[in-house]
């Protein structure tokens, strides 16, 4: 009896975009980028750079809600004995209950931003927004990573005064954003020296598509050995 057929995962359309991330990062490896075609973006460019991809991205911000402060409530009662120490009881309960949504939002967490527009260039990448607009240079992040498929996080010392900021970009240019990044300032990173910022066997999976996958990955391997 024959083996059954292994099944092939479908192609995603987030694919298609690490199809094109793998196709840039080769060019940007083999020194061929400028030789790529034109893409249109309104963020100003400085000499010698290039958009790369557009499209869009859902910010966050490593941050707490709150300071830990809340309005604490003395309330006086006035009545039979029952009735005062009920009413002393609910806004003891009331008082409580603050005083742990005040705690609980003075934990950092990941905070939404908002939705804006992206431009990822050779050199950095512009997060366009009318609150919370974003410009991230490659060689002035600290730390980079791909916590989960299609985000991007990095962390950096904020001009603005804000401190160490941790920042998360929900995208599906994530593991581009990753790739240039690592390529520029973090040329010995695990997981581009693992070839982790693609799924497992992505060239596989895309030729039984019928579609080509430049080998990104080993060439970005090759170049950090070599």
């Amino acid at each position: 009896m024959p083996a059954p057929r292994r099944q092939v995962p479908p192609w995603t359309p987030l694919d298609d975009f690490l199809l094109y991330t793998c196709d840039v990062i080769a060019d940007v490896i083999e020194g061929r980028v400028h030789q790529r075609p034109l893409v249109p973006s309104v963020v100003r460019l400085e000499p010698g750079d290039r958009a790369l991809a557009c499209g869009q991205a859902e910010r966050f911000t490593m941050r707490a809600a709150g300071d830990g402060s809340y309005r604490h409530s003395n309330m006086f009662a006035v009545g039979g004995p029952t009735f005062v120490a009920g009413t002393l009881a609910v806004n003891a309960i009331g008082n409580s209950v603050r005083r742990n949504n005040a705690a609980r939002d003075a934990q950092p967490r990941w905070m939404p931003d908002g939705f804006g527009d992206i431009t990822a260039t050779m050199r950095h990448v512009r997060f366009v927004h009318p609150i919370a607009p974003l410009s991230l240079y490659w060689n002035g992040l600290d730390a980079v990573d791909l916590p989960a498929p299609g985000v991007f996080q990095a962390s950096f010392q904020d001009i603005h005064g804000h401190g160490y900021t941790s920042i998360r970009m929900h995208s599906p240019w994530a593991s581009l954003m990753f790739a240039l990044a690592a390529l520029d300032s973090f040329p010995a990173h695990p997981r581009l020296l693992s070839a982790t910022w693609l799924p497992p066997y992505f060239e596989h999976h895309a030729a039984a598509h019928g579609r080509y996958c430049r080998p990104a990955a080993r060439l970005a391997i090759s170049r950090a050995s070599g």
